[in-house]
């Protein structure tokens, strides 16, 4: 069986939305399966932006850091869950992310060597969104997920990365919760 770590992306903590119940779904299925899971919600934490790149290569981390890179180390199979908003991921997860993925941390060395680190996992993406999936991925191009998966999650070694987009999700409550089902499945084969 799997260690799992499920971040929840949603920047709001007061845990009464979509995004969670995905999330609980996930992790209530990846229990059921036998597999290992931990649970990081972004929201819940005190995430403050990079302003320099000083800051992000040197200087203390925030407190929830050194937890989330072992959290990360630890897993196999790592699951982002988050809405959609301008057509990317919410800003407080992509600072979250900018704050974990230090470049010592993904295998960036002093001397510009770079080992990738976090070869090893997979990665599954979960993205809500109100407009039809089909037209975020043909229409739009999906463009904010490919770099997120191309250029932040395969670039530090993380593969397979496999996408699940759910939309229309403000237009039906029997579409949300099919997306809960197929989530909940998803956890218990651990993918």
């Amino acid at each position: 069986m799997a260690s799992i770590l499920v971040v929840l992306g949603h920047p709001d903590g007061a845990g009464r939305h979509y995004c969670d119940g995905l999330a609980q779904a996930y992790a209530a299925g990846a229990r059921a399966g036998g597999h290992q899971v931990e649970v990081i919600d972004i929201g819940a934490e005190a995430v403050s932006f990079l302003h320099s790149r000083a800051e992000w290569t040197g200087g203390d981390p925030p407190d929830f850091v050194p937890a989330a890179q072992a959290a990360i180390r630890s897993a196999e199979h790592i699951v982002f869950v988050y809405p959609l908003w301008l057509g990317s991921m919410p800003a407080k997860l992509k600072a979250w992310l900018e704050h974990v993925m230090r470049p010592r941390f993904v295998g960036l060395e002093a001397d510009g060597r770079f080992r990738r680190l976090l070869r090893g996992r997979s990665a599954r993406v979960i993205v809500t969104m109100a407009m039809p999936a089909p037209a975020y991925r043909f229409w739009f191009g999906a463009f904010s997920l490919r770099s997120f998966d191309r250029n932040v999650l395969r670039f530090v070694g993380i593969a397979p990365v496999r996408w699940t987009l759910i939309g229309g999700v403000e237009t039906s409550e029997a579409r949300r919760a099919q997306a809960l089902d197929r989530v909940m499945r998803l956890g218990r084969a651990g993918r």
